[in-house]
């Protein structure tokens, strides 16, 4: 098996699947930071599942334990020894994690590891939080290939709570790259409204101000079946009410799914947790899905929103949280001293598809969840993003550089860009290190985009023309035809990929990079 050492790469554009690149000269890197513990070690490995009766070959990460991802203290750092026991290349990222460019695992700081290859990942921690890791190879996402990646508080050693990992995915048996080629060759996409989406798992409706009770039930996808699949049956529901309130029709799910899954498992077989009786618990809920976002239902329990993409927000209180993709949610509840079952549930925007787990208390009883809610739930838009205040902003600065880019693109043809320039025609956006950087995203498109900058946290500053002390994160939701408004400190040097973090968006081009000059 042969062994690299990841510290210092020369900077290589190489990129799978739907993504095209160019080599480009080589990077100077700051001093890589010493991590404290021992080596931990990971593989990428295929494994099998079962999803709704039937077997499925997917990939994982998993630890020397055999247990999912990494789970560590912020003093120990990170370090990891990467081994690739799959058949096929990859790159693996530390979604959420701020190393050295050359440690991020993306198509622009290193290339693939080919089979039987490893390596090794050494940097400090800077921040705790619930993170994860995943395949930034061609369309590997889709195919589970990620992991949970904790990184805890040293003050939380000994605390009295209960952590669960939800990590939730969307599932189809459909190979990743068939869905794509069919996406791109016109076979999936739909013109217009009503009947023409058929073959997708859409819903038009109107986005800013609308009136969420008039959100109607597109038909369900065709092409998999799957979740909320009704055929002809479905058309009552109606293609939402396009027109109405605010922009018009905006276009939410492009691909139908067989099933959505939390930890491997959809609602015929949810995990059940169990829980202490007057206990607290910490939902870490990530959602690893390709392609759709989700509500959070918490049924009878409130909880407080803690943190959002690993940072600490002041705390909010509900039963309800939006979340899409890409990001990270923690959420504090506490157990009734009483014998319940309480289902967590992510419900999947403009669908009645629904996936969870079960928090059982000692001698509770735990009845089947359905697969598929009572009503369709309403986009996600950015509701709960208005609402969050983060609990360590950036520091008061006035911004250097003000920067904007276009999310451009649309369903048909299913080409997505930014400023127009698809992945392999990018033109960088242009940053000194030093600098604040004030960064607007623009959606000109009829769709949503959850936007992540690898390598940096930023500041929600701008909702439109709203100014705000928002939450810090590393992926931000920009809804259809809305404007959003990021500030970060540009302290860390590379060439660091900015993209949407909807696979097939980004797979189709909407891709660049920030490039310190």
């Amino acid at each position: 098996m042969s062994q690299v050492r990841i510290d210092r790469r020369g900077l290589l554009c190489g990129v799978a699947g739907g993504l095209a690149g160019a080599a480009l000269g080589p990077f100077a890197f700051p001093g890589i930071a010493r991590a404290t513990a021992p080596i931990r070690e990971l593989a990428v490995r295929s494994r099998v599942i079962e999803v709704q009766g039937r077997a499925a070959t997917v990939f994982g990460i998993v630890d020397e334990a055999g247990r999912p991802g990494l789970d560590l203290y912020r003093s120990e750092g990170f370090h990891a020894r990467l081994r690739n026991d799959s058949a096929e290349p990859t790159i693996i990222h530390w979604h959420g994690l701020t190393p050295p460019f050359g440690l991020d695992g993306n198509p622009l700081s290193q290339p693939p590891m080919a089979p039987g290859e490893s390596a090794e990942y050494t940097f400090d921690l800077t921040h705790p939080g619930t993170h994860w890791m995943h395949s930034h190879f061609g369309l590997q996402e889709q195919l589970l290939l990620a992991a949970p990646l904790i990184v805890r508080d040293d003050a939380e050693r000994g605390i009295d709570r209960q952590d669960v990992v939800m990590f939730l995915h969307d599932f189809s048996f459909t190979p990743a790259e068939e869905i794509l080629a069919r996406l791109t060759s016109g076979q999936m996409a739909h013109i217009g409204s009503g009947s023409a989406a058929m073959e997708m798992g859409m819903v038009r409706a109107p986005a800013s101000g609308m009136d969420h009770a008039a959100m109607g039930h597109a038909m369900p996808g065709m092409v998999h079946g799957g979740a909320g699949q009704q055929g002809m049956a479905g058309m009552d529901h109606g293609a939402a009410a396009a027109g109405g309130h605010g922009i018009g029709g905006m276009d939410l799910n492009d691909v139908a799914f067989d099933a959505f899954l939390v930890n491997d498992r959809d609602l015929s077989d949810p995990e059940v947790v169990r829980v202490e009786r007057g206990g607290r618990v910490r939902l870490r809920i990530i959602n690893a899905a390709a392609s759709t976002n989700f509500w959070i239902d918490l049924g009878p329990a409130t909880g407080a929103l803690v943190a959002v993409d690993g940072r600490a927000v002041q705390p909010v209180r509900g039963q309800r949280f939006e979340i899409a993709m890409a990001q990270r949610l923690d959420i504090e509840l506490d157990v009734p001293s009483e014998a319940v079952a309480l289902p967590i549930l992510a419900q999947r925007e403009g669908d009645r598809a629904r996936t969870g787990l079960i928090l059982a208390a000692s001698g509770a009883r735990v009845e089947r969840v359905a697969a598929e809610a009572g009503s369709v739930a309403p986009p996600v838009l950015l509701d709960l993003e208005r609402k969050l205040v983060a609990a360590e902003p950036l520091p008061d600065r006035t911004a250097d550089r003000r920067l904007a880019t276009d999310l451009t693109g649309s369903m048909a043809p299913y080409v997505w860009s930014l400023d127009g320039h698809g992945f392999a025609d990018r033109v960088p956006l242009e940053v000194r290190e030093g600098e604040r950087i004030e960064l607007t995203f623009v959606n000109q498109t009829m769709m949503s985009h959850p936007m992540h900058l690898h390598g940096h946290h930023f500041q929600i500053v701008g909702l439109g023309q709203t100014r705000l002390s928002g939450a810090m994160r590393d992926t931000v939701l920009v809804p259809a035809m809305e404007s959003v408004t990021i500030a970060f400190d540009a302290d860390n040097p590379g060439d660091w990929p900015l993209h949407c973090h909807n696979l097939y968006h980004m797979a189709a081009g909407m891709m660049t990079s920030l490039r310190y000059a």
